[in-house]
């Protein structure tokens, strides 16, 4: 996802040889004895699995293999869009990329969907990570292949970590900041090693991280945005596609990882399609027609009053709610503080005041969901009442240097009366832009230097535009001429990459063990780089070191202390406008599919642990 320059990739390649190969990297024999051979790895060391453990305990292990699942695609990764697709490079800042590239490529280590964080071995049969955590020597399977049947060796894992510290999308490159370098012994081993004081979650990343073929990309550009299918070593590869309509992944029949502990089970479907729609009611429709077969419904007014066409009511389509275990992080309107209107953080809460979610709630959204607060929301890492001793201890060297309320309750959004048009919420939000400096003149709001004040929101979809304008009604009364800008997918993603907006609408969340991903959020670092996901530009110098702190935290509940103070200087900036979350996930499907009777904790385990049902699915050819 990272927009590079366009040199040869050859060319970085020798020289990445060069560096990798000088004598640092070089493990002494006292070195060596000092690791400890594990099968697995997570942040804190802890791993429910043993080393011969069979399957992971959410899949089925005899789970059948065959049929299609097809659907619109929940989720995207760096590049990657919701509504179009350009280019089939997942990995550098140019295009917009096919959701489900990542299916195509192995990595390292594979996550377990029911624990925190915990990774075993996938491209890397066990890792030797020495007594001070700062090197991995990852040993590779001799059976792991490229899509071609070329050997995947150590040396395309160094090429692949190399060039995507230097090439690779903005989010990337950060968060491989604390990765100091890798080299390859000889084929079956890589020696990784990290900065000291690294990230607890860099190792993870790192292992996380797609393996490319070497040979495949001394041909070509890395940083191209392109069409053409990469070279992968994944349990899916590209199948057929129209771009900006559809992409089907084919299921690898021999792939060389398929009988793992950590893919027993898994990937069962022998197709797995993702279809595009730039509009959400036309998605729907096509649902119902069985264009796709399964769909995560995110519009509560759908949910509430669409689902009543003749499949479901017959049985054919079904539908359920199922609980979302993970927290569910932050999703609202994201304030541009690296423009002068919004520096002001009492413009900012006056923002947040002028906006109705009780009565947005009711009307809009039937009542589906609750307010947002924090960015660690649905955990136990969000700010709750007055900061503990704990909290006081790491918040004490920022007093003075962060709002006074940081040491009180953390910031909670008003509830208004639910009248679309709250006067003692407006009014507090007038007395706010009168004390920022804002006056009223001749009806309109105007900033100190007698300019008016405009508010353009950017949006890359036409759904949340009833969201929208109450809001923008609101602003209207305290005199804020506010606008709604609804642009093409690939225009929006342009803009935000190069933070041209007033207001857009982000959504987020982290795992239950967040690390150095936090960085490429709220940094100062990251408020200044160009693609990555710190929109309102926050660039707090306390906030950066309660990242550190989090980073640092030796214990899972020294990490829970430190996540719940960055919250509260985070919600005391103001740097947002909350939406709503909700703790489940709404699903319906064409039920022609079988699933394990417990889904992973951290995961909806779609589509990885399901399989096709053929009784069902000819039952449903009946319609029966």
């Amino acid at each position: 996802m990272t927009l590079a320059s366009r040199r040869s990739v050859l060319k970085f390649a020798a020289g990445a040889a060069a560096v990798v190969s000088s004598g640092r990297w070089r493990l002494t024999p006292a070195q060596a004895v000092d690791e400890v051979e594990r099968h697995g790895i997570s942040s804190f060391g802890d791993l429910k699995y043993p080393a011969d453990f069979p399957h992971f305990a959410y899949v089925d292990p005899k789970a059948p293999k065959g049929g299609v699942f097809s659907q619109i695609g929940p989720n995207r990764q760096f590049n990657q869009s919701f509504l179009t697709f350009n280019s089939l490079n997942s990995y550098i800042l140019r295009g917009d990329a096919a959701q489900g590239m990542e299916l195509t490529f192995a990595t390292l280590m594979g996550r377990a969907a029911d624990e925190p964080d915990a990774m075993y071995g996938l491209a890397a049969r066990a890792v030797r990570i020495s007594s001070d955590g700062l090197t991995y020597r990852f040993l590779m399977r001799p059976q792991a292949r490229f899509h071609d049947g070329t050997k995947l060796t150590a040396r395309d894992v160094v090429f692949s970590l190399t060039t995507l510290k230097a090439k690779g999308h903005p989010i990337i490159q950060q968060l491989l900041r604390d990765f100091d370098g890798a080299e390859a012994t000889d084929d079956a081993t890589v020696i990784v090693r990290f900065e000291p004081k690294r990230g607890r979650d860099v190792p993870l990343f790192v292992a996380g991280l797609p393996i490319f073929s070497r040979a495949y990309y001394e041909k070509r550009p890395f940083e191209e945005s392109t069409l053409d299918i990469p070279l992968g070593s994944g349990a899916y590869q590209v199948g057929r596609f129209e771009a900006g309509r559809y992409i089907e992944y084919q299921r690898v029949k021999d792939w060389w990882g398929a009988d793992l502990p950590a893919s027993r089970g898994l990937n069962n479907f022998d197709a797995l399609r993702f279809e595009y729609f730039r509009d959400r009611e036309v998605g729907f429709e096509a649902f119902t027609a069985k264009s796709y077969l399964f769909r995560e419904e995110f519009t509560s007014r759908v949910w509430a009053t669409r689902y009543e066409f003749p499949a479901l009511r017959d049985g054919r389509v079904k539908r359920e709610v199922i609980s979302d275990d993970t927290p569910s992080g932050a999703q609202g309107w994201f304030i541009n503080t690296r423009r002068a209107k919004f520096k002001d953080p009492r413009v900012r809460e006056a923002l947040i005041y002028a906006f109705d979610f009780e009565w947005t709630n009711k009307t809009i959204m039937y009542g589906s969901y609750e307010r947002t607060h924090s960015v660690f929301q649905n955990s136990d890492m969000m700010a709750v009442g007055q900061p503990g001793a704990d909290e006081l201890a790491l918040l004490a060297p920022f007093r003075g240097k962060v709002p006074d309320e940081v040491f009180g309750e953390p910031f909670v959004p008003p509830v208004s009366d639910g009248s679309g048009q709250d006067r003692n919420l407006l009014r507090k939000a007038n007395s706010l832009l009168q004390q920022a400096g804002l006056p009223i003149k001749d009806g309109k709001r105007v900033l100190p230097n007698g300019e008016r004040i405009a508010v353009e929101f950017l949006i890359e979809e036409p759904t949340f535009q009833p969201h929208h304008m109450p809001f923008i009604k609101n602003l209207g009364v305290l005199g804020i001429d506010a606008t709604l800008r609804i642009v093409d997918p690939v225009q929006f993603r342009a803009r935000v990459d190069d933070f041209d907006f007033d207001l857009t609408v982000q959504r987020f969340s982290f795992s239950t063990t967040p690390g150095d991903s936090l960085r490429t959020f709220f940094s100062s670092q990251a408020a200044a780089t160009k693609g990555a996901q710190n929109l309102s530009g926050m660039a707090d110098p306390a906030i950066d070191k309660l990242i550190d702190a989090i980073i640092a935290a030796p214990t899972r509940p020294a990490l829970v202390v430190a996540c719940k103070t960055l919250d509260r200087v985070i919600r005391a900036g103001r740097y947002w406008i909350p939406h709503w979350y909700k703790a489940s996930h709404w699903i319906a499907y064409w039920d022609m599919f079988a699933r394990p009777p417990q889904k992973p904790r951290y995961g909806r385990g779609i589509p990885e642990t399901w399989w096709y049902d053929t009784a069902k699915a000819a039952k449903l050819e009946r319609g029966g």
